[in-house]
């Protein structure tokens, strides 16, 4: 089947539920058997699929979208878990003891970092970093303790790309698994399990919900790797209520035609913006003019709507005053919902790897609104801050 046909059906079972069209909400914490023999062959089969035992590890309405995210991503099993930082957290967490290494690209979402920094290097888990244009040259960082290659391509705040498969290669010789953030493309516009990845985790708060109104993360993993994953996930305790389940189905099918929209309006404002006289760069991977566009063209199927600029050198405060006036232009930290967002950053404060020495940089997230409107915005916030120069 076609992905749009994939993004509408996977997941859904009328017949089995008197040919309602969604899933139903399932609320549920105890789960009954009617027999002994019953209630222990449940909690021997507790992870697999359609297999119920208690509230936490899941009932039908999450069965549903685990399978629809499962298959939209290419890969076997899913979990859904309580946000996007829960996911990571599972999914490294599956893989790793103490005294063992972990690789993790320097343009990776901060937490993630802050994770393996504070929580995994207090239990003896050390955690190195690399440039995440390596390519196949990290193998010369694998060494004998290095159990998880952790990727984020394109990276959330810089956007660089990352060779997936020249990474993967020599990661997979040293029996090391590859995790990547596959956030940014939703896991529609690029498929992990075809370019080396052995585990995808997305913040399903971004593009999977869509309406900026849940929390929530999904793990996704071969039938290989599906009992450490499933088993992580539940030791976490980190489970999703129905409700939230419920809103990601309905945000996933209509995830295609959304994305379409989000990368058409996103390169029309990266154009636009590539064109301004305050614009050092743009920093979207799938502008020719990109260091990463031949790895996107390469490997993915199309672009969201989340990229960076670099300012030309301003003070903070001229910065600010372009920001503070915006009036479609929200400032928020998440991204991935329709409405258009628009953020400070500082890659620098995070970077150990590598070096980012670049002028101000903010990021944007293009949502739904009609492009004229937005760039209007942006033209006005301009104005105001060369006004503050």
């Amino acid at each position: 089947m076609k992905e749009d046909t994939i993004i509408t059906t996977a997941g859904r079972d009328p017949e089995a539920n008197f040919g309602i069209v969604n899933p139903p909400v399932y609320h549920a914490s105890t789960i009954t058997h009617a027999t002994v023999a019953a209630m222990r062959e449940a909690r021997e089969r507790r992870f697999e699929p359609r297999v119920y035992t208690y509230g936490r590890h899941g009932t039908p309405t999450h069965s549903a979208l685990e399978e629809a995210v499962a298959a939209v991503e290419g890969g076997e099993r899913a979990v859904c878990l309580g946000s996007g930082l829960a996911a990571i957290n599972a999914a490294i967490l599956a893989f790793v003891e103490t005294g063992d290494h972990i690789l993790m690209a320097d343009n990776v979402y901060s937490p993630a970092r802050r994770f393996c920094d504070s929580f995994l290097g207090r239990f003896g888990v050390e955690t190195s970093y690399f440039d995440p244009a390596i390519g196949g040259g990290i193998a010369d960082l694998i060494t004998e303790r290095t159990r998880i290659v952790y990727v984020e391509s394109p990276g959330s705040l810089t956007f660089e790309m990352t060779d997936i498969p020249a990474v993967a290669a020599p990661a997979h010789e040293a029996g090391a698994v590859v995790v990547m953030d596959n956030t940014w493309a939703a896991g529609v516009l690029f498929k992990p399990f075809e370019h080396g990845v052995d585990v995808s985790v997305q913040a399903a708060t971004k593009y999977i919900v869509g309406h900026s109104d849940v929390m929530m993360g999904t793990v996704t993993t071969s039938e290989a790797l599906w009992p450490k994953v499933r088993q992580s996930a539940a030791d976490l305790g980190a489970n999703c209520g129905p409700d939230d389940v419920y809103l990601a189905l309905r945000g996933l099918r209509t995830l295609g035609v959304r994305l379409r929209q989000h990368h058409e309006n996103g390169l029309i404002l990266a154009r636009w913006l590539g064109d301004r006289p305050e614009v050092d760069r743009v920093l979207h991977p799938a502008l020719p003019d990109d260091p990463g566009h031949a790895l996107w063209k390469r490997d993915f199927t199309g672009a969201c709507g989340l990229f960076g600029v670099v300012l030309r050198p301003a003070p903070e405060a001229a910065v600010a005053a372009m920001l503070d006036g915006m009036e479609l232009f929200s400032m928020g930290a998440s991204w991935g919902g329709f409405e258009s967002l628009i953020l400070p950053t500082n890659p620098a404060a995070i970077r150990t790897a590598t070096t980012w020495d670049r002028g101000p940089t903010i990021r944007i997230h293009a949502g739904l609104e009609d492009t004229g409107d937005l760039i209007a915005d942006l033209e006005r916030g301009f104005e105001r801050l060369n006004a503050a120069r």
